[in-house]
């Protein structure tokens, strides 16, 4: 089989030729493939089984879906226009989707997309880099089974996620010599989350510094900068009248952005307690876990674009950020791969295979490949780390009322306002108005056409005796009348739409 180019130039010049004709580049279409399929079903089953939230699908469901029908994507759940968010702009591409057909399917069909294709660029670096064709195939397959990917595509949907595969495709173009796809490439980044503009700065300083890629550094390091500023200083505040959200997670160093970096270089002993505690270092090593064997203070150098992320969240006060379940760590994971494959590309082996005295060798013949080695350490950490045992467990606590929720669903016929639980709202989110139950803001039913609740899993900041009493109160209530009853599952409708 011809030998695949290294050099930057054959690389692009042979590229498309490989694509088409080589058999491991197959293999690496074919696993991208099945695990697009695989991730979109999982989550797609997820929601069906009413374990997806208002937060966070609602929301991206609910803005997408009022740009695609030409409206002010003000989303009524968070109270502001969506861009007040997380700057977000590429939602705005994603509703041209919705214009086909608005489905939130397709949100979780470009999730899956994107986590797996991912697995391309990652195959193309590992080449790139020298190693041999099965090695290739085999980094893909790694990056595919880290726990990370699988649990963060359950975990509803963000479009931080589609950053992943076009921050390891602006790598590659850089490596490649690509200024324009790499701008490209880092340019969508940037839309995809405010907060990535220091991702894409670091790696700038990465590739500047330690790459010797002087333009493509240059450009990551001003883009990074001036849209991290454009976006928290500029686009955020205007569209929701405020902080970016996230800065109360960190309300220890200062209430804004610029007060929160400033307490970071003025007073460094506010964090060190958080950096260097038990669980900050459990959830590193848990993250790095699965590509731990190709991990040495040697190859540290592309890690430097995972510093923003990796302080985002050991720094933050919510637990959530520090863990393989939800996607913060997701901008981590291509400087961990960065750095393994840059310890594989020097021949090193995670396990000795040298023959003993005897001429036997001390490790069983699996591990004498180190495709091998890696794919097997791989799934062994997906076994331990990735949450499938959800779908036998946690996932089916509300099946006993599924098919009166889905029934009292069908039941909403026009595009009134909704008041519903935490798990309901994104599977009526495809109009103006939608709000779920919180015990900490009761909500006026007055308000709303239609008032869908279930009593026995009255669903995330509400409680059996607050669901109780709202139907109660919507019972008393001339308003209202009840339309639908089934295992404590309630739908109420206002005489607003009974009478239009």
């Amino acid at each position: 089989m011809q030998q695949f180019p290294v050099d930057g130039r054959d690389f692009r010049k042979n590229f498309p030729k490989w694509v088409l004709t080589n058999v491991k580049v197959n293999a690496v279409a074919w696993m991208v493939g099945a695990a697009a399929l695989i991730l979109f079903a999982c989550s797609s089953l997820r929601h069906a089984l009413f374990q997806s939230g208002a937060f966070d699908l609602g929301i991206f469901d609910q803005g997408v879906y009022l740009i695609s029908q030409g409206k002010q994507p003000v989303c009524s759940i968070v109270g502001f226009h969506i861009l007040g968010d997380h700057a977000a702009w590429v939602l705005y591409p994603l509703a041209l989707l919705y214009r086909i057909y608005p489905d939130v399917h397709w949100l979780f069909a470009v999730q899956a997309g994107a986590l797996a294709v991912a697995a391309v660029p990652v195959w193309g670096i590992a080449r790139h880099a020298g190693l041999s064709e099965r090695e290739g195939v085999a980094v893909a397959a790694v990056y595919l089974l880290h726990p990370l990917v699988f649990n963060a595509n359950l975990f509803d949907f963000h479009p931080e996620v589609m950053a992943v595969p076009a921050l390891l495709g602006a790598i590659l173009a850089a490596r490649l010599g690509r200024a324009g796809l790499f701008a490209a490439a880092i340019a969508f980044v940037l839309g995809c989350k405010a907060v990535l503009a220091l991702t894409v700065a670091a790696t700038g300083v990465w590739l500047l510094f330690f790459e010797r890629r002087r333009l493509c550094g240059g450009m990551a390091i001003a883009a990074g900068v001036a849209w991290f500023l454009i976006a928290s200083r500029v686009i955020i505040p205007y569209f929701s009248g405020g902080e970016p959200a996230a800065v109360g997670r960190y309300a220890y160093l200062g209430s804004s952005v610029l007060e929160i970096a400033g307490n970071l270089l003025l007073k460094p002993g506010l964090v060190l307690g958080k950096v260097f505690s038990a669980g900050s270092l459990e959830y590193v090593g848990l993250l790095a876990l699965p590509v731990i064997w190709g991990l040495s203070p040697r190859y540290f150098a592309p890690l430097i674009g995972a510093i923003p992320a990796l302080a985002l969240n050991v720094l933050s006060e919510s637990g959530l950020q520090r863990n393989l379940v939800q996607h913060y760590s997701l901008p981590v994971l291509p400087f961990l791969f960065l750095a393994a494959i840059a310890k594989l590309s020097t021949g090193e082996t995670p396990v000795p295979t040298s023959e003993c005295r005897t001429g036997v060798s001390p490790v069983p013949k699996i591990f004498h490949n180190r495709d091998r080695l890696l794919f097997l350490w791989a799934m062994l950490a997906f076994l331990a780390l990735a949450k499938y045992g959800y779908f036998g467990s946690i996932y089916l606590d509300e099946l006993d009322t599924w098919q009166a929720t889905r029934s009292a669903i069908s039941e909403i016929k026009t595009g009134g306002s909704v008041l519903t639980a935490h798990e309901i709202a994104p599977h009526l989110t495809h109009r103006q108005v939608v709000s779920f139950t919180n015990v900490s803001s009761p909500p006026r039913i007055h308000e709303f056409d239609y008032i869908l609740l279930n009593v026995r899993h009255p669903g995330w900041r509400s409680t059996e005796e607050f669901a109780a009493g709202l139907v109660g109160e919507a019972k008393n209530s001339r308003q209202f009348q009840l339309v639908y009853q089934r295992d404590q599952v309630y739908l109420f409708v206002s005489s607003r739409v009974r009478s239009g």
